[in-house]
């Protein structure tokens, strides 16, 4: 396992854009951006039951999360380990990225229907640049 470190925390906690790996059922990639922070040791991000990451993560929770500072290319973070999927306080998590990315209390994009799920991801590799 390896941990997270100051500049990897602190960049997993702007509001930048991620880009999330996932591994489809036929061993091709999938990548996607998400919002994303941090949570003790583990990175968070939060989709919907039925998407292409929920699925994927079902069947291989092996993942990769990156995230590369738009002022400065030398400063990133890219996190791989394995995702645990959590339903209980998923609306909750959504909400409080909503609020991080948007700036509102509620997220404005539910669907009628939609069940939340928030992706846990333990690191296992932690590859952390703090820029120039």
């Amino acid at each position: 396992m390896s941990k997270l470190d100051e500049n990897a925390v602190a960049l997993l906690r702007e509001p930048i854009h991620a880009w999330v790996t996932t591994v489809r059922p036929d061993g091709s990639l999938h990548n996607t951006v998400v919002w994303v922070t941090v949570d003790g040791d583990d990175v968070v991000f939060n989709t919907a039951v039925g998407r292409a990451k929920e699925r994927h993560l079902r069947g291989n929770p092996q993942v990769s999360v990156s995230v590369l500072d738009p002022n400065d290319a030398f400063r990133f973070v890219s996190v791989s380990g394995t995702a645990t999927l959590e339903l209980d306080g998923a609306d909750t998590v959504i909400d409080g990225l909503a609020k991080k990315y948007l700036g509102v209390d509620t997220y404005p994009f539910r669907q009628p229907g939609e069940q939340r799920v928030t992706v846990r991801v333990v690191p296992e590799k932690v590859i952390s640049s703090p820029g120039r």
